[in-house]
């Protein structure tokens, strides 16, 4: 993404880290440390007693007519020295306390207005921009009984070579003016309930369909169905890289993060290592064979890899294999660093979190919806009581792409369906865990009843081209006449197809709780589950959309998917990472 294309770009001027502030001292002490309270300022009432009347002044001497000679005067005089010096104690006390009070004031507010100012410079770092590229026609998960839906993130590596660092760090000089590809790209889907969590990549040379995209500055992108998903960032950015991964899938993803090679050093940096592991030593170097080559050289076992080392990991592909088997060490560099990450508990000690939110507030680009420290502090929140176990790692199948089989691949239709159909449905991923079904709030309202059948308008729309397979003819018709079979008089047909990977039942968004309950009611007369059912702003009545799920029969019975049942091939989680034996290292050398 070009320096037009971002906001806030790092202008201002710097400001100190937050733990080079001292924002880790215990402020508990601080009318200590500034002498504004404390016994210092209560034993001590200096010029606050000199300022006080004493009561056994003028007006005693006007009582005793002598001030304090005789006995009575001595008497009168003793009690008023006494009077005068409780007196003068009780209001010294009060002016230390009232300065005790400023001087408190004055850190706090002093504080917090440093905290203010570091916290607008995190968000200055921070550089943003349109969550989309296009229209996907995807729209957000049904939420479940608690009103919570999944979590979809969009991961984005970048190969730009616009900035020295990156060029210092292995990019060619000759590519500094070439729009960036996205060479990583990944899911990250976090089940609703936020027990569970995925990463699914799809190697970058995968031919898939691009959608027509516009970039934020305004220029347009015509659609293709014959290019490498890595070429999406050139095509509009990292919102057009996420409206493919929406049209591909069908899943609706909230947010994209994305980093380049320079931002991929920090991070490692930050977090003091990320442990990775080979069986055997390794070195990742050009050959006789074939050029090029990340540098990566490691000895056998864990090592935690850092710095320049870091991305070197993340680039290698000629040492492990393929592509498929360099996104599988990407997801273990992955897997280390949350690792890593929940044993320094980095979201509880207050200087590590500092200490993350400045690298990671430079090292990042986000999308809108993440552009401010509360925003992400928020999402950090939603992560980190994932467990490690409970993290799936998995790359797409493919297989070679038949016009250029030797340089690209494609998709493998039905094991890549069945991921997708997966995360549509929030299926876990593994099996550590079945998904309890969410329980309704205490204080839920009683659920709507459904209209009678005969009273609602159901449009059938025809989208069994969802999957790049020719439509069903006829799909929409035959399924309109089931209904009306079934007492929904009102049935009837879109001419307009519109491809759909899953079938959906719409309602409109303003109908609320009601419209829920009547569009359940079409939906349960054709035997689909209520997870179909979504609402939809744009609409009128209630849309059926039949799927490319749902090519035959008028009852659906699509097989409901199990947690962890994933396609052989899939699954890439490793301990430890296979090098080709051309790239296999002894040590020495």
């Amino acid at each position: 993404m070009g320096q037009n294309s971002v906001r806030r770009e790092g202008t201002r001027p710097s400001v100190p880290h937050a733990r080079d502030r001292g924002w880790d001292d215990d402020l508990h002490g601080a009318g200590e440390a500034t002498g504004a309270g404390g016994t210092g300022t209560s034993t001590d009432p200096g010029p606050a007693t000199a300022s006080v009347p004493a009561p056994g002044g003028r007006a005693a001497r006007r009582r005793g007519g002598g001030g304090d000679s005789g006995p009575a005067g001595a008497a009168v005089g003793a009690g008023g020295r006494a009077a005068a010096r409780r007196q003068a104690k009780k209001a010294g006390k009060k002016k230390a306390l009232r300065w005790s009070a400023i001087a408190v004031s004055v850190v706090v507010l002093g504080t917090a207005a440093a905290g203010y100012a570091y916290y607008e410079h995190l968000n200055d770092n921070i550089r943003s921009g349109g969550r989309a590229g296009g229209e996907s026609g995807v729209k957000k998960a049904v939420p479940n009984a608690l009103g919570d839906t999944p979590l979809n993130i969009l991961l984005i590596g970048s190969d730009s070579r616009a900035d020295e660092k990156n060029i210092a760090l292995g990019g060619s000089r000759k590519d500094k003016d070439r729009p960036p590809l996205a060479d990583v790209q990944m899911l990250l889907h976090v089940s609703a309930d936020r027990q569970n969590a995925s990463l699914i990549s799809i190697p970058r040379d995968t031919v898939v369909k691009i959608p027509d995209c516009k970039g934020e500055d305004g220029t347009a992108y015509p659609g293709t169905t014959d290019r490498p998903i890595n070429e999406t960032l050139a095509r509009g950015g990292p919102g057009c890289t996420l409206t493919t991964w929406e049209t591909l899938t069908g899943v609706y993803i909230d947010h994209w993060m994305m980093v380049d090679f320079a931002g991929v050093v920090a991070m490692a940096d930050e977090v003091g290592g990320v442990p990775v592991c080979v069986k055997t030593g390794v070195y990742d170097r050009s050959t006789a064979q074939v050029r090029g080559g990340s540098g990566l050289k490691l000895p056998a076992g864990t090592t935690e890899v850092q710095g320049e080392q870091a991305l070197q990991w993340l680039r290698t592909r000629h040492a492990f294999g393929s592509d498929q088997n360099r996104a599988k060490a990407q997801h273990m560099y992955l897997n280390g660093m949350l690792k890593k990450l929940q044993q320094q508990n980095a979201w509880t000690d207050t200087g590590r979190l500092m200490g993350l939110a400045e690298t990671g507030t430079k090292a990042l680009q986000v999308s809108d919806g993440l552009d401010t420290v509360a925003k992400l502090f928020d999402l950090g929140m939603q992560l980190k009581n994932v467990k490690v176990d409970r993290l799936s790692t998995v790359t797409i199948p493919t297989d070679p792409y038949p016009p250029n089989p030797k340089a690209w691949l494609q998709p493998r239709t039905a094991a890549a369906e069945k991921i997708w159909g997966m995360l549509r449905e929030d299926v876990a991923l593994d099996k550590n865990g079945d998904k309890a079904p969410a329980k309704p709030k205490a204080d839920a309202k009683p659920r709507k009843t459904a209209a009678a059948p005969a009273a609602l308008p159901v449009t059938v729309v025809n989208g069994t081209a969802g999957n790049d397979e020719p439509p069903v003819e006829g799909r929409a018709k035959d399924i309109s006449a089931v209904l009306t079979e079934k007492g929904f008089a009102q049935a009837g047909i879109s001419k307009e197809p519109k491809p759909s990977k899953g079938t959906v039942v719409a309602y409109p968004k303003d109908q609320g709780d009601q419209g829920r309950a009547d569009a359940e009611s079409v939906a349960a007369a054709l035997g689909l589950p209520p997870s179909t059912v979504r609402a939809d702003g744009t609409i009128q009545g209630i849309t059926l959309v039949v799927g490319a799920d749902w090519r035959e029969g008028t009852t659906y019975q699509k097989k409901q998917d199990k947690a962890g049942d994933l396609p052989e091939g899939a699954d890439d989680k490793a301990d430890c990472m296979d090098v080709y034996s051309v790239y296999k290292w002894d040590g020495e050398g």
